[in-house]
């Protein structure tokens, strides 16, 4: 028989802590109006238990298999899943299609490379904006502490000059990368989760600043401070990767689904607040472009390398359990501790796409497995094609606001 079992294990380290043209949209008149819409609690438990003072998010899948003796037994079918729209953008996609976005590419080539995750400053304000958001293909925004929210970008089948300010990572980015089969540039970790990182199976995939690694440019500016000044283009990381023959194709155990059309069963989301306890995200729908536009804390979100809006396709809120470890990120106002947000097993989402809103459920069963989405009925729930944001959330969000 196979047998798995899921392990968490910590390790205590005394460490220091690491520390276009633009829009002509206006800004929302108001970011209160509409319904709260608070995000279900997961039906299921969490995959895996709340961390002790001594647990540690580091999740190792052990196998044994059967004795020579005892035939394997015949493996069940896998769960037929049908589509919830016509038109649906599935695996085995065609040799031109981004699995990320579902959107055909010109160069099938650029499909035969590393996709590369880029950890991404959001705060303070004056980080903002940000270079390359809109080149990527997806970008995860989630607590990093204090309140405050911190962006991990993957780029795959576009590049981007100049990416940043690239910051530090967080334990999020010991599962981003394994999903989507990519490299990770950071600027350092803290002193446990950059051991972690090391330990990863995709520890020869990490750029790492705080390393000297290559790839990275300081760009000084007098309103910033120097932890804010890191930048990096795709084709200068990729070009590390490159130098260690790491620069292969990506090998997805499981991939996301598209569709041209939404599916049935939506509910009108015109616009979308989701209120961090140190962020204010808004997402107004633009129907001549298809994508909704962001705003943050009240303020356009635009890419500074073109000064057009930031936007996204796909607006997707995902609850997971969150849970505060005894890993000390700072010390600033007595210190904050990192939070493993635990992106596996299932859980619920709600996906914004078209204008509308569709509620579902997300599955995560290994660590090389990307996010899939089920409507409530268990058929496959598309996203639109093109680009993602997802929106991490603490399971029982209340600060999820919705208007028609």
């Amino acid at each position: 028989m196979r047998k798995r079992t899921l392990t968490l294990w910590l390790f205590i380290l005394l460490l220091a802590a690491c520390g276009g043209e633009a829009d002509d949209e206006q800004p929302p008149a108001g970011t209160t109006a509409g319904n709260q819409a608070a995000l279900p609690t997961a039906t299921t438990a969490p995959a895996t238990a709340e961390p002790t003072a001594t647990a540690a998010p580091v999740i190792v899948v052990e196998e044994e298999d059967a004795p020579a003796s005892e035939p394997a037994p015949t493996p069940e079918p896998a769960e037929e899943r049908a589509p919830a729209t016509e038109g649906l953008i599935a695996a085995p996609f065609p040799e031109d299609v981004n699995p990320l976005t579902g959107e055909t590419v010109s160069d099938p080539a650029v499909l035969a490379r590393r996709p590369i995750a880029i950890k991404i400053s959001n705060a303070p304000p004056v980080v903002r904006p940000q270079n390359g958001l809109n080149s990527a293909d997806l970008i995860f925004e989630h607590y990093a502490e204090g309140g405050l929210t911190r962006f991990t970008a993957v780029f795959y089948d576009s590049d981007a000059s100049q990416v940043g300010s690239i910051r530090s990572g967080r334990l999020i980015d010991l599962e981003i990368p394994k999903m989507y089969d990519a490299a990770f540039a950071f600027s350092g970790a803290s002193g446990p989760v950059q051991q972690m990182l090391r330990n990863s199976a995709f520890s020869n995939r990490l750029i790492m600043e705080n390393f000297g690694h290559g790839g990275f440019q300081r760009i000084p500016d007098p309103n910033k401070a120097s932890w804010h000044t890191l930048f990096a283009s795709t084709t200068g990381l990729r070009a590390v990767l490159v130098q260690r023959g790491e620069n292969d194709p990506p090998e997805f155990s499981t991939n996301m689904a598209f569709s041209t059309e939404p599916p049935a069963g939506g509910t009108a989301a015109s616009s979308i607040e989701i209120q961090y306890i140190g962020t204010n995200v808004f997402w107004q729908y633009d129907p001549a472009g298809g994508h909704y536009l962001r705003w943050t804390d009240g303020e356009r979100h635009t890419d500074a390398s073109t000064g057009a809006q930031v936007r996204a396709k796909n607006v997707v809120v995902l609850g997971a359990h969150h849970v505060e470890t005894d890993i000390l990120e700072d010390e600033v106002g007595g210190g904050h501790y990192s939070i493993q947000i635990q992106v596996w097993g299932e859980g619920p989402v709600s996906i914004f796409r078209d204008g509308q809103r569709f509620e579902g459920h997300w599955e995560r069963e290994n660590q090389s497995d990307m996010l899939s989405f089920y409507d409530e009925e268990g058929n496959i729930l598309p996203l639109s094609v093109g680009n993602s944001f997802f929106q991490l959330v603490p399971l029982g969000f209340t600060g999820l606001t919705v208007t028609e």
